[in-house]
């Protein structure tokens, strides 16, 4: 018998505030259960907020959003025992160990003692940092330091793994690296991700589906493969040339603009990005 699919996380209608400012502005999105969900958009675009409130982070109405059913607003323990968050900034602390700082977490998230010491190992052979375990965070590469922090968020088995720009700063080997310990993970357990990433490589690698936000909503919607197709379609009906097929990058322009405006965030997302770049790398 086929088991029906589950809806992951939805958000409906989600808007959010800072002042006069929407960052989030009415957001209706579905994440499927086992998928790679992509939330791309330029600085600014809302994504970051949008998945504090997914992660209960900020307040928000109920029914606005729900993850593997439970209400974000009204059950927010039962929500985050679902959930594992990388964040963009570090959340390492240099002063621990390896081991440590993933048994610090253990106990935030509330993994019973008598399972820590073995999930600890588990979640630090996932992302192959068995022989650095008892090291110093301190002495990590920036790619250690990342899969470290992933680590820390497998180690409660979250059936969502939320990842805000999980390779901001790394070079190629150590984005593939992480990415090669995420899908792993995910083949082995059918771990829903949703990922925020500025390299379109990774989106049209990795995401099942994709989706481009822009001022605080979703204005495009479906696999890489599609929506490269759709695009190269539109430009060949209004009388482009064929002659080089459209790249997510093209379809991320085409839905953000070109404009400096658009595509600029405030101060301080442009400064917090550039942090966690300095530090990682």
């Amino acid at each position: 018998m086929t088991r029906e699919p589950v809806e992951a996380l939805t958000c409906q209608g989600l808007t959010y505030a800072f002042g006069g400012t929407k960052a989030v502005d009415g957001l209706d999105l579905t994440v499927r259960e086992g998928e790679v969900f992509g939330l791309l958009g330029p600085n600014g675009a809302g994504k970051t907020t949008a998945i504090r409130c997914v992660t209960t982070l900020l307040p928000l109405p109920p029914g606005t959003v729900r993850v593997f059913g439970h209400d974000a607003a009204t059950e927010r323990m039962a929500v985050r025992r679902l959930l594992g968050y990388v964040p963009q900034q570090l959340s390492a602390d240099a002063a621990l160990t390896g081991r440590q700082n993933v048994a610090l977490f253990a106990r935030v998230f509330d993994v019973p003692r008598r399972e820590r010491a073995e999930r600890v190992r588990q979640a630090l052979a996932a992302v192959d940092l068995d022989d650095a375990a008892d090291r110093l965070a301190g002495t990590y590469s920036g790619g250690m330091v990342r899969r470290l922090e992933l680590a820390q968020a497998l180690v409660s088995a979250p059936r969502l793994l939320i990842l805000d720009e999980p390779t901001i700063g790394l070079d190629p080997i150590a984005r593939t690296s992480v990415w090669d310990r995420i899908n792993a993970v995910r083949a082995a357990t059918g771990m829903t991700v949703l990922v925020t990433t500025h390299y379109m490589d990774e989106a049209d690698q990795y995401c099942d589906r994709v989706g481009l936000m822009h001022r605080g909503r979703i204005r495009a919607l479906g696999t890489p493969a599609a929506l490269r197709r759709g695009l190269g379609e539109r430009r060949r009906a209004e009388g482009g040339t064929a002659a080089a097929a459209a790249t997510l990058e093209d379809v991320f322009r085409d839905v953000a603009g070109r404009g400096l405006d658009e595509l600029s965030g405030g101060f301080r997302d442009v400064r917090s990005t550039r942090r966690t770049a300095r530090r990682v790398g």
